[in-house]
């Protein structure tokens, strides 16, 4: 339980709402006593409001895959995730946090065409994290079922920031672990990147990425 202010404890040590005060408050004293109950209800309650969830991803357990529609053949890769953690405000939806994708550790199974997407199109040697920043989550997860929940944010790709919003499916585990999953396109040509289609080869100018995460809520004070 939320410690009463200091001024609302008595000098005895007990407090005004103490049940071993017998004495009421003097009428002289009726204003005074009214207005140090309203600023202790008002304080305990900004007190509850100041709680927060922190959703921290489990790199361990977290898929980031990603598909490039091409002429020949569809690309298939992955990402590791680096880092991962998302708080947020219950009450106004108002985030903050991480989740970091390890840029360098991109890969499709094809050493040569590997070694041409990061040398060339992510330049992950200069770039080497894709970073996105929540900034406002909108829904609530349910203590069972699938929930739907919309993260706005920014992701930071090539050096360049970008507006998106995900769209989350998130389901209570066992061990108090969430299951989430999203996906999205990233227009990687259009964002800034560099277009590898060629005179024989064409790819999409959109990558499509799927993310399947295990993470832990937490609660904690602002």
């Amino acid at each position: 339980m939320t410690p009463l202010p200091h001024f609302l404890q008595a000098r005895s040590g007990t407090s005004f709402f103490s049940a071993s005060s017998a004495t009421p408050c003097p009428d002289a004293g009726r204003v005074r006593c009214a207005v140090l109950i309203a600023a202790a209800v008002l304080l305990l309650s900004s007190a509850l409001r100041a709680q927060e969830s922190v959703v921290t991803l489990v790199p361990t357990s977290t898929k980031v895959a990603f598909t490039l529609g091409a002429t020949m053949h569809t690309v298939h890769g992955t990402f590791k995730l680096k880092s991962g953690e998302m708080r947020f405000d219950p009450s106004t939806g108002k985030a903050s946090g991480a989740v970091v994708l390890d840029a360098t550790t991109a890969e499709t199974g094809n050493a040569s065409r590997d070694g041409k997407m990061h040398r060339e199109i992510l330049e992950s040697a200069k770039f080497p994290e894709i970073v996105f920043t929540p900034t406002q989550v909108k829904g609530s997860i349910a203590p069972q079922g699938i929930s739907e929940v919309d993260v706005t944010g920014v992701i930071r790709l090539h050096g360049q920031d970008h507006d998106i919003t995900l769209m989350i499916s998130v389901e209570p585990a066992a061990n108090g672990e969430l299951q989430a999953s999203t996906k999205f396109a990233v227009p990687y040509i259009k964002w800034g990147l560099k277009n590898p289609s060629n005179f024989f080869l064409h790819v999409s100018d959109t990558v499509d990425v799927e993310v399947h995460a295990t993470a832990r809520l937490a609660r904690s004070h602002q």
